[in-house]
């Protein structure tokens, strides 16, 4: 008989642990008052934001091996002790380049890769039978993280330029408190359910079998995995899904402040708020959906989603409204990819090596998120250099909706495996 455990208490902490991680995408908010009072260009600013998605995701693939091995329970608290640490040390290091690399960067990016695969591939195994749904509503707070940090950060710094030499290292001293007690405290109620345990009254489906009646293997080591021609392209599909959002996040308070500010109804730091509320509910949204009409079905609307939003929206940006609605369309099916990839994951390769697994697959999130931004800011900064930055925002978003055409054909393509060579 199935043992009762209460497995909603992992949601709730994955949920505050990942408003927390979330505070990665509210770096925007920074760039603006460190271009100012550094007398940084685009590329600079955008630094730290790029080394900490690079070295999440390098984290990812540790914590992963590390986690399925020793449990979510440590593997987390290090996360926070690392993400902590390293937001404190930017309060010390944000006058230089590299210090800010090294301290928000690498180890700041650690510590939310360490504490980020955690949550995952707990809510994994303790949901069976609704994987799209718990993934997405645990990974929820990581796309709402900046609903809060945003707006918070914003007011923390202020708008007085003359103020930023103070409010820069007091925001990120604030913020190094809030993650050291919040992080490491949620990671404490983690844990895996035992061997054997299913959910009271559900029953696995029937294993699949091959046309000559075969049963299909339903769990892939990692070893496995890359052997297969399907991790490859479930790799490009997350990678390209990723682009867009990515992108888009770490241009949305400069292509308010440089496109719309005449007719802004808002600052920049509330609208990319609101662009993650949305972040945050395509996330529990699409991965419901998956549920009911299929991983490859609802991949494919998200890519539809971004054509729309690239296409029509963000491309010549007229006002504040029409940049709001884009931003607010690509959060949404930005979203749904951080909660499909690891129920895709899981449905192609198995639950039980889900930690490293995942964070293998979770390198394209990780190389998209250092390339891609680098090289649409450079279009962007040369762009305005030129005169026009206008028309290097809809450079960006014309590759970017012919990247989407590649991804729904990627989608068509790909099919679950049947052997693990």
């Amino acid at each position: 008989m199935a043992e009762k455990v209460n497995r909603w208490k992992f949601v709730y902490a994955a949920l505050v642990m990942q408003l927390c991680l979330g505070v990665l995408y509210s770096w925007s908010v920074f760039r603006g008052p460190l271009e100012a009072t550094n007398q940084w260009d685009k590329v600079t600013s955008i630094a730290p934001y790029r080394y900490s998605v690079l070295f999440f995701t390098i984290s990812m693939i540790i914590a992963g091996f590390w986690q399925d091995k020793k449990g979510p329970k440590l593997v987390g608290s290090v996360g926070g002790a690392l993400m902590g640490t390293g937001v404190l040390l930017s309060a010390f290091m944000w006058q230089s380049e590299w210090g800010l690399k090294f301290a928000y960067g690498i180890l700041g990016g650690l510590g939310v890769g360490f504490a980020y695969v955690t949550p995952i591939a707990t809510c994994v195994k303790w949901f069976p039978d609704k994987r799209g749904t718990i993934v997405g509503l645990a990974v929820l707070g990581f796309g709402a993280g900046s609903l809060i940090f945003a707006p918070l950060i914003e007011r923390l710094l202020g708008t007085d330029p003359a103020m930023w030499a103070t409010t820069i290292p007091r925001t990120f001293m604030i913020l190094s408190a809030i993650f050291f007690v919040c992080v490491i405290g949620a990671a404490q109620v983690y844990t895996v359910p035992p061997p054997g345990w299913k959910p009271e009254g559900w029953t696995p489906p029937a294993a699949a079998t091959t046309a000559a009646g075969v049963a299909v293997k339903a769990e892939f080591a990692p070893a496995e995995m890359v052997k297969t021609w399907q991790f490859y392209c479930l790799w490009l599909i997350y990678f390209l899904g990723t682009a867009v959002g990515i992108t888009a996040i770490g241009q949305a308070k400069p292509i308010i402040v440089e496109l719309a500010a005449a007719t802004a109804v808002m600052t920049g730091g509330t609208a990319l708020g609101i662009m993650s509320a949305f972040n945050g509910v395509g996330r529990l949204a699409w991965g419901a959906t998956s549920d009911k009409i299929g991983r490859k079905n609802t991949t494919m609307a998200m890519f539809v989603g971004y054509i729309i939003a690239c296409m029509f929206l963000l491309r010549n940006v007229a006002n504040f409204n029409q940049a709001l609605l884009g931003l607010c369309v690509v959060g949404f099916c930005y979203g749904g990819y951080l909660a499909m990839m690891p129920s895709f994951t899981a449905d192609f390769f198995g639950s039980k090596n889900i930690g490293a697994n995942y964070g293998i697959v979770f390198t394209a999130w990780g190389i998209c998120g250092f390339t891609v931004p680098k090289y649409f800011a450079g279009i962007v900064g040369a762009a305005k250099a030129a005169g026009n930055v206008a028309g290097g925002y809809n450079q960006v978003y014309l590759t970017l909706a012919g990247m989407c055409v590649v991804g729904i054909i990627a989608v068509l393509v790909v099919k679950a495996p049947t052997q693990a060579s």
